[in-house]
């Protein structure tokens, strides 16, 4: 694998919800932040990665997402019904079905990721030659996000959603952000694979890495430096948060 050479990529953002913690009319991605709207962010660390697709996953107040990015260079797809993560991804299998290359998976809400970071995924991603790539961070308390389960090897064998997650697995403080890179030949077969069967009733993209494991696929995980990076915006507070930390950076970290 050593002459393997600098794959493309593109990029799905995931931009479909509604965000009802909000307490707004207006769709969660479209909340202003120093004064562009959150997806405008995302949009623009996908194509400073050089994403030479782009392919935005709108729902909720779609045309009004469209008409907000009208000047940016983008592909739209449409989930009708929010059926889970892996239904948002599976919308994007059309526009990206003749791409060569990895995938970045990023959160349409997940503003505040530099560059720098994504690109460290990308090379972990890469150099390991994984099918799938989960970007995690280590938290103290971790909550109510998914674990990260490993084996001593470091692949990563599943996520575990906390509610679903035993005494043992609630212990591990790597956790899921919600971004990943996959090869595109395995994302979409993958994905189509994944069932509603839980109890939300929803196609859990983190389903993914179970079945790269019983595909004797290579899964790994990519640990950020500063889990604030991965901060989703979900509520007004969240908001604000995000605004004094973007404002508390370089200029040329912006």
């Amino acid at each position: 694998m050593a002459n393997r050479k600098k794959e493309g990529l593109a990029a799905i953002i995931l931009a479909a919800g509604k965000g009802t913690r909000m307490k707004s009319d207006l769709a969660k991605v479209l909340h202003p932040i120093c004064g562009e709207p959150i997806l405008w962010y995302v949009i623009e660390l996908a194509q400073n990665l050089g994403s030479e697709k782009t392919v935005v996953v709108t729902g909720h107040q779609a045309h009004m997402v469209k008409n907000a990015m009208k000047d940016q260079d983008l592909i739209y797809a449409y989930q009708a019904k929010q059926l889970g993560t892996a239904h948002a991804v599976l919308q994007a299998d059309d526009a990206l079905r003749d791409f060569d290359g990895n995938v970045l998976i990023l959160c349409g809400d997940v503003p505040l990721l530099l560059s720098s970071t994504i690109e460290g995924l990308l090379e972990n991603h890469r150099s390991n030659s994984a099918a799938i790539t989960v970007m995690t961070a280590i938290l103290d308390d971790p909550g109510s996000y998914g674990r990260i389960v490993k084996n001593e090897g470091g692949d990563v064998l599943k996520i575990v959603e906390a509610r679903d997650a035993g005494a043992e697995e609630k212990m591990i403080k790597e956790i899921n952000t919600g971004i990943y890179c996959a090869e595109n030949a395995f994302l979409f077969e993958a994905v189509k694979k994944i069932d509603n069967k839980n109890v939300q009733g929803e196609y859990y993209f983190t389903d993914i890495f179970e079945i790269a494991r019983k595909e004797s696929r290579k899964t790994g995980s990519f640990i950020i430096d500063d889990p604030s990076e991965a901060m989703g915006i979900n509520t007004i507070d969240d908001l604000k948060t995000a605004e004094r930390i973007m404002r508390g950076r370089p200029c040329d970290k912006l």
